[in-house]
Order: structure tokens, then C-alpha cells, then sequence
């Protein structure tokens, strides 16, 4: 930060009223603090905001993807189809289930996996049974993201997985409180997985929730998040007489506590004001940005109805990472924080097998993202406006690009 500059702009921050804490007070006041009561409403909550008939809590959305897999017996010897421009836990949870993630390219426009990539690389890859040609893996799944909020193309992917007999999961971790095509992310019938990590749009902390239309693979997800057990803590206490859980299948500690819950449901009551700022700060962002001839700005396509903005990228139109790098230096001493563009999963070690995805790598390279939050003030996303217009005119274009 420049000396002197009063400004120290987060890239994020969540936003609580201290209403949160009245609800936590009574949790502690309940006794029951683990998944109990509590869970339950938030869980309920989130079903009728998202119209989704049955909604799961979990610890994490990694944890919720996790379950995702177990739930449609995703596992060793299957192959899941995934773009690479994600948090690494996306992977993670096919991993996690035993299966590999197959990597596809994105649609730099929209910075969601290619549906046209994605129907190639199955016609490429995969015999006409599914069996990959050189692993002999059986695809099983698309898991798809809507990244950073933006909703990828529901309707296309699911004609393909219909296509091809595959299951459609969604990576919904950025994306509550977005819609597609007037529908909320969350509503499609798909089993799907948000995040309510403190970068996310509404935060209990940490946390997930599965939500879906089918009542067994609901009733399934339950048993797998709460070690395995036949019947929860809850259902006990609520049955008032003496019941025997039994241990069926091999679960995992996937639980949401109360304490958590009691944040999300009055997180869930704020999130369409906290959405509309955060859409108001991107309107202010995209009009003094429009005209830059240096950036380029996304511009989603007509069935993304509502875009959350969980967080506003930018991306250079010439150059590469060390342009982009130097230009988020440029924005840190200004009091302004910034981040990468997402790392491409497939260029990690631990998944690296030599795959080249062009618009992945050229996206990931060049973009950066710039403070966006509901308590973001106005001379702040002035400063922000300002800081960049300024950092810009002084990185040099690589040679030759």
C-alpha cells in the first residue's frame, strides 16, 4: 500500500447484521448444538428459497460433492467429466469418491466448461458404451460449475448427459442466489452443491448443502453425512421411544452444527439485498470499466437471468500471468486487493497428466478479480475504479502480443 493512502480494500468480506448472534445465543440456550433442530430449519429454509423439494446440510460443499458422488454410487473404475477453471475441490470430490475427473475446456465467455468441448471430448474419448478408450474407465457423471456465480447452461448439459445416459451434477458453490433462465440455481431437479465459506455470497463460516427432487438419494445423503447411521440424533430425541440405529454402509463425520445453521438462516433472509449490492457495485464497476481498451469484461449470455457477482473479474486483452501480475502488485500498493485468476486444476501436480486446455490456461493467465462485497463503500468502489484506471496505464504489453 502506497504510503500515505488511507485505503486497505479486501478482495472480500462477509457481511453480518448481529442478528446472527441472537439466534446462535438460543442454539447454546437449546443444548443442542450439533445437527439438530436447527440444521433442520435451515435446511428448509434453503428448499423453498431454491424450490428444490429436499435440501441436505453438510460440513463443507466439498463434503456435499463428496456425498454427491456416493449417492449416485460414483466410485472406482468411473470416469466424471468436469472443467478445470475451479476450486480444486471440485476434483477433490470426484477423487474422494474413488472416480477420475476428466478435465474439459471452457467457454472463455462464460468461464463455464464448453458444452461443445464437452460433446467432443465424449465422442473422442469414449467408446459408444462409454468405456474409455485407453483406461477402460466407465463414464458416469457431468459435473458441472457456475462459476463465480454465473450459471453455466443447464438445459445443453442436460440434453447431453440424456444423449449419453449420464448423471448431471451442478458445482453450485458460488452460485445461491442466481438464476437461470428466471429459475434459481438449485431448482433444476439435478443434485446440486452449494458453499457458504466466508468468500461466499451469504456464510455460516463453513458449510454446504446438497439439494435435489428425489427423497431417496435425500434420505441416502443423510445416512452417508452422519457416519453412516440408519437413524440420526435428532430422529431419536424426536421419536420419544427407544430406537436402534443400525450401519448399513460406510459414512463419513459430514455434519452441519446448529451454531452454523443458526448463521445460515438469517444469512438466507439477507441474501437477495446482499445480491442486489453486489450487483450494484458491478454495475458501477462495468460502466467506468466498458471502455477500456486494455481489459475485457464478461458479458453472460441471455440465459443467465441474474448473476450473483460472488466476484468480478477483469481480464487483459494482450499480455500474459506477468502483466497481470505486476498490475495486481500495482493495485496492492494502492490499498486495493486482487486475485489471481482461478489456477487451472489440471496444471496441479498432484493431477497433472500433460492435457492442454487453451482457454483455460489463456483465462486463468490473464485474469484477475477486484474487491466486490455488500459493505463495499462508495468512495471505496470509487478508490477501486480510480486504482485500476491508474495501475493500467503503466503495464507494459508483452513483446510480440
Amino acid at each position: 500500500m502506497k504510503e500515505g493512502s488511507k485505503y486497505n480494500i479486501p478482495i472480500a468480506k462477509p457481511y453480518f447484521t448481529g442478528e446472527e448472534a441472537e439466534l446462535i445465543a438460543d442454539v447454546m440456550k437449546s443444548g443442542w448444538v450439533c445437527q439438530g433442530p436447527m440444521v433442520a430449519r435451515f435446511e428448509q429454509e434453503v428448499s423453498r428459497y431454491t424450490t428444490a423439494p429436499y435440501a441436505v446440510a453438510t460440513s463443507s460443499c466439498t463434503t456435499a460433492l463428496h456425498v454427491a458422488m456416493l449417492i449416485h454410487e460414483i466410485g472406482p473404475g468411473h470416469d466424471v467429466i468436469c472443467p478445470s477453471y475451479s476450486f480444486v475441490a471440485t476434483a477433490n470430490a470426484i477423487r474422494h469418491a474413488g472416480a477420475v475427473p476428466q478435465f474439459v475446456d471452457i467457454d472463455p465467455a462464460t468461464l463455464n466448461i464448453d458444452p461443445a468441448a464437452t460433446e467432443a471430448f465424449i465422442e473422442e474419448n469414449y467408446t459408444a458404451d462409454l468405456h474409455h478408450r485407453k483406461s477402460g474407465n466407465e463414464l458416469k457423471a457431468i459435473l458441472i460449475v457456475h462459476q463465480i456465480g454465473i450459471p453455466a447452461d443447464i438445459d445443453t448439459f442436460a440434453q447431453i448427459a440424456r444423449r449419453h445416459q449420464l448423471i448431471l451434477l451442478e458445482d453450485s458453490a458460488c452460485a445461491i442466489g442466481s438464476t437461470y433462465k428466471g429459475k434459481p440455481i438449485g431448482s433444476s431437479g439435478n443434485v446440486g452443491a452449494f458453499s457458504f465459506h466466508p468468500r461466499k455470497v451469504i456464510s455460516c463460516g463453513e458449510g454446504g448443502m446438497l439439494v435435489m427432487q428425489d427423497e431417496a438419494l435425500a434420505e441416502k445423503a443423510r445416512v452417508f453425512r452422519a457416519h453412516g447411521a440408519s437413524i440420526s440424533d435428532f430422529a431419536r430425541h424426536k421419536a420419544g421411544a427407544t430406537l436402534t440405529e443400525s450401519y448399513n454402509v460406510v459414512g463419513y463425520n459430514y455434519r452441519m452444527t446448529d451454531l452454523q445453521a443458526a448463521i445460515g438462516v438469517k444469512q438466507l433472509e439477507l441474501l437477495d439485498e446482499l445480491v442486489r449490492r453486489r450487483v450494484a457495485v458491478a454495475a458501477r464497476y462495468n460502466a467506468a470499466f466498458a471502455q477500456l481498451e486494455e481489459i475485457e469484461l464478461i458479458k453472460p449470455p441471455a440465459y443467465v437471468s441474474l448473476w450473483n457477482y460472488q466476484s468480478y473479474p477483469i481480464r487483459l486483452r494482450r499480455g500474459g500471468a506477468e502483466q497481470r501480475n505486476a498490475l495486481m502488485q500495482k493495485l496492492q500498493e494502492e490499498g486495493v486487493s486482487s486475485r489471481r485468476g482461478i489456477p487451472p486444476i489440471h496444471k496441479e501436480p498432484v493431477y497433472d497428466s500433460g492435457v492442454c486446455l487453451f482457454n483455460t490456461e489463456s483465462v486463468s493467465e490473464r485474469s484477475l478479480f477486484l474487491p466486490i462485497f455488500p459493505a463495499l463503500a462508495e468512495d471505496e468502489v470509487a478508490h477501486v475504479i480510480e486504482a485500476v484506471q491508474r495501475c493500467l496505464s503503466g503495464i507494459p504489453a508483452r513483446a510480440g502480443v
